[in-house]
């Protein structure tokens, strides 16, 4: 079993060029992506960037403004904004700190690995078609008293 520390003492500041009070644990990192919990000072923010990866902004507690483009939304403890690959996003804590995890996939989709997941029916060949067996057993017996069949029913 393997356990990794984030979150008080274990932050360090992080983030793309340009990155104000904003501190990060790296969670996990190897070619499938990257985990990251990031807390954000008051006014802390990460600067509109991009990146070729598809990432999720996941927001654990606080709030403040996500840019994708040129749209920017509030997002709120409990919500996540999704970050396209090859777009502008950034993120502020405009009215108080915000603590969030970043989840950030290899890639801008799961492209690299459909094939290697694809599923394939295997053929009968003739003589092959099974017939599904016979089920086994009954129905339950029917409740004697019609007016315990509508217990629970609203009258």
């Amino acid at each position: 079993m393997e356990i990794r520390r984030f979150g008080v003492g274990n932050r360090r500041p992080d983030g793309p060029p340009g990155t104000t009070g904003v501190e990060g644990q790296l969670i996990h990192s190897d070619a499938r992506g990257v985990i990251a919990e990031l807390a954000f000072r008051k006014g802390g923010r990460i600067e509109p960037h991009d990146n070729p990866n598809t990432t999720w902004f996941i927001c654990i507690e606080g709030g403040g403004l996500v840019l994708v483009g040129e749209e920017e939304r509030r997002i709120a403890a409990g919500e996540a904004a999704l970050w396209p690959a090859g777009l502008l996003h950034g993120a502020l804590a405009d009215y108080g700190p915000m603590r969030a995890f970043v989840v950030e996939f290899a890639g801008p989709d799961d492209s690299q690995i459909r094939g290697i997941l694809e599923g394939i029916a295997k053929r009968l060949g003739p003589g092959e078609a099974g017939k599904a067996a016979k089920g086994e057993g009954r129905l339950a017996p029917r409740n004697a008293d019609p007016a315990r069949d509508r217990e629970g029913e609203p009258t």
